[in-house]
């Protein structure tokens, strides 16, 4: 038996988010093309050298991105749509990401249960010439720096597949593809490499097994080149498809033992001698120490049960999904940042792992491990007061006094279609730079206060000028809107280092849950009164949901997810009825992350559903009737939980649209949703202004598919990302787009 480590990818943004920096200098014309290039590869170099310098047997190289892995592939594989075809280079690339004026970027949604956005592919019959010069540079670098440790990442035929939007059928779509990644093997090993990470998370879906044959027909080809593939799956285990899976020809195959229930698997079915096993042992999506108690009682257990099996040792996932070194953290109490562990912190784990179950001396570290978290506990003890809330909740809590349908007529009067955005406008320099020098004690809070309160009386004038019907106070003083509300949260902990990708130059810092959460004063109420007092129109109270708290942050380990979630409902819920003590007629609870915490097996979905949704009803069935509940959602599809969205009880949802093709609107009306829709008319993440035409049409599309009292008028997202260059003039089509339709709709009634 053979027992190494190895990596499936790595933080690929910066230490010091080096690629956001040239991304965004490169889209204002600060920046040359080969100098943004250039700044990748140092990144991507220094992950090489640190993975080098840990001691990892196999370094995962090939997984940095100017933008998206997944579009990389599109990009390199010629999957090009023919509206960015009169493009090339640099130009397609971010036109497909991002864009051009009249052409829309593709779809993007989330990666699998991650916060992580990838760009949907469009395979259509006509695919260009594939080109993979860039990854063969990239390879012929990082065998200059790892040697032989060098092992490429390619993202696996049948997943791409997968997520993509077909324009012919699968069989077809597998005979065109299927040469173009023989080709890209045939190049690696004509280079020299030994093996290759073909990455396939498509894999642990609950339906599979329907993607067998393809999946043989795949790997035998592949096979054929003869170079050794290492078949990589992760977020969940392989269920039912195990038996088939491990007889594919392939030389290794990596498996999440952090997620599902792999582990039993291995043990029942066993695990082919001929090929290695990947054991993803250290979790790749979390940042707490590993616990030695917890994990090599599992080890052993693959030891005893696969015998001669060759192991690597390794993360459960790529480690993008977690920051660079949690050493950085000087910030935090060290009893908080002794357990925690980020990417360079799980390589040393991973080395550390191996070592133990080699039987080489390792027992100084485990004790070192097991006296931290014994202080980390002593540090964070239980909150008393929240856990007796907890135990008392009634069936009552969970539920508004009155159905949706009896409700509906004591809430606001507002015209036809009514206008309004989803919360956040644009995040200035001169707005980021307020919150700097707060923080650095150069302005006093109500120095900083009145600053703030100056960009609100800014937004609230420029929306009743433009003509919107319910505004928004703009959000000016808020950083993320999870992170907002966890600095002002007990249970909460902050990173000053801790970035991760969302999408494209989109990096967030998640926050850390280490105890009981609870709110100990209100977060959002001053602002929302200095809001209010400036108009007559009503202003949206503006929070975000428990779910997404939750999943847009590393939670506790220690404590179902489920009961975390409920504790940050109830700290949310005294702030909803705060909020309506305050005068808000209409409250917006954003909950964009319910579907991405779904788990990827569907037989678990009722389960996490009944939680999920109890605890967005735990939060905001406090208020009275006459208070009108929204709730904002993106980027994830809602067709196959249209009725547990209902079941939310929220009377107003604003959904995406604009990138999915109606696709989303589609859903939400064949699901029969009977509550009011914002349907989302134009692509926020795009800096191409929409016209009032282009608008006018997604208006009308909505009209076709919803009853004309279900619909609201909203962008698809907040424009926090947004110049106020930019949304100024969308907004204001939007809001003539909106008038074109009411006299539509009002000429319609006259003549009926």
């Amino acid at each position: 038996m053979q027992i190494q480590t190895a990596t499936l990818g790595y933080p690929r943004i910066g230490k010091n988010r080096e690629v956001k920096k040239a991304l965004e200098a490169f889209w204002s014309g600060k920046l040359e093309a080969e100098s943004l290039l250039q700044t990748v590869r140092q990144v991507e170099e220094s992950n090489w050298k640190t993975q080098l310098e840990a001691g990892i047997d196999r370094i995962g190289i090939g997984d940095t991105t100017l933008y998206d892995h997944v579009l990389d592939w599109i990009f390199r594989f010629g999957l090009i749509p023919q509206r960015f075809q009169q493009f090339n280079g640099l130009e397609r690339y971010f036109a497909m990401a991002r864009g051009q004026e009249g052409i829309p970027a593709l779809e993007m949604t989330k990666w699998f249960d991650t916060n992580y956005h990838y760009l949907v592919p469009e395979i259509a019959t006509d695919i260009l010439p594939s080109d993979f010069s860039d990854f063969i540079e990239t390879v012929s670098r990082a065998q200059n720096i790892l040697g032989k440790k060098a092992v490429p990442i390619v993202l696996g035929p049948c997943t791409l597949l997968r997520l993509s939007r077909l324009e012919l059928n699968i069989d077809e779509a597998v005979s065109k593809l299927l040469p173009l990644y023989v080709i890209l093997l045939t190049e690696l090993k004509n280079l020299g490499i030994a093996e290759v990470q073909i990455h396939e998370p498509a894999l642990v879906l609950g339906d599979t097994n329907s993607w067998k044959e393809h999946f043989q027909t795949v790997y035998n080809s592949l096979d054929a080149v003869g170079i050794s593939l290492h078949l990589v799956t992760y977020f969940d285990d392989l269920g039912e498809t195990y038996p088939w899976v491990i007889d594919l020809p392939v030389a290794a195959i990596s498996l999440d033992l952090t997620r599902g229930r792999n582990s039993e698997l291995i043990k029942t079915h066993g695990f082919p001698q001929n090929k290695r096993l990947g054991v993803g042992i250290i979790d790749a999506r979390n940042i707490w120490q590993v616990r030695p108690e917890k994990v090599i009682p599992i080890l052993q257990e693959i030891l005893e049960t696969l015998h001669g099996t060759s192991l690597d040792i390794q993360p459960s996932a790529s480690l993008q999904f977690v920051p660079y070194d949690a050493k950085r953290e000087k910030r935090l109490p060290s009893q908080l940042r002794n357990v925690l562990s980020f990417a360079e912190q799980k390589l040393q784990e991973v080395i550390f792992l191996a070592r133990t179950i080699k039987d080489d001396n390792t027992k100084t570290e485990q004790e070192f491990i097991e006296s931290t978290w014994s202080t980390f506990e002593e540090f964070s003890p239980a909150n008393q007061s929240v856990q007796e809330r907890l135990k008392t909740l009634k069936i009552d809590d969970f539920q508004r006094s009155l159905s949706y349908g009896l409700r509906l007529d004591s809430q606001i009067s507002l015209p036809l279609f009514p206008t309004t955005t989803i919360g956040s406008f644009p995040q200035t320099s001169e707005v980021r730079q307020l919150r700097v020098r707060y923080k650095r004690g150069e302005l006093n809070q109500s120095e900083y206060e009145a600053a703030i309160d100056a960009q609100i009386a800014e937004s609230i004038k420029l929306q009743e000028e433009l003509g919107l019907d319910v505004l928004v106070h703009g959000e000016f003083e808020r950083t993320d809107m999870v992170e907002f509300f966890g600095q002002q949260l007990s249970g909460f902990a902050f990173t000053e280092n801790g970035w991760v990708q969302s999408y494209g130059s989109r990096y967030v810092r998640p926050p850390i849950i280490y105890g009981d959460v609870v709110r100990s004063e209100p977060m959002t109420v001053r602002e929302f009164q200095v809001a209010q007092s400036l108009t007559e129109k009503p202003v949206k109270g503006m929070l975000t949901a428990p779910v997404t708290i939750l999943n847009w942050s590393y939670p506790r380990i220690d404590v179902s997810r489920s009961e975390q979630a409920f504790q940050i409902a109830l700290a949310l819920r005294d702030e909803v009825a705060d909020l309506e003590a305050a005068g808000a007629k209409v409250i917006q609870v954003d909950e964009p992350a319910l579907r991405e915490g779904l788990p990827l097996k569907v037989e678990r979905w009722n389960e996490y559903l009944s939680w999920a949704v109890d605890a967005f009803r735990l939060a905001t069935a406090v208020v009275q009737p006459q208070t009108q509940i929204h709730t904002h959602m993106c980027y994830c599809e809602f067709g196959d939980i249209i009725k547990d969205i209902e079941r939310l009880d929220a009377d107003v949802i604003s959904i995406e649209n604009s990138r999915s093709n109606n696709q989303t609107l589609r859903e939400i009306t064949e699901g029969g949703y009977s509550h009011q829709v914002g349907n989302g008319v134009y692509d926020i993440h795009s800096p191409v202004v929409p016209t009032t035409e282009q608008i006018l049409q997604q208006l009308r599309t909505g009209v076709a598919n919803l009853p004309v009292k279900q619909i609201w008028v909203n962008p698809d997202c907040g424009l926090k990302t947004r110049r106020w260059s930019e949304v100024i003039p969308a907004l204001k089509n939007m809001v003539e787009a909106t008038k074109v339709l009411r006299e539509e709709a009002n000429a319609t009634v006259k003549s009926q």
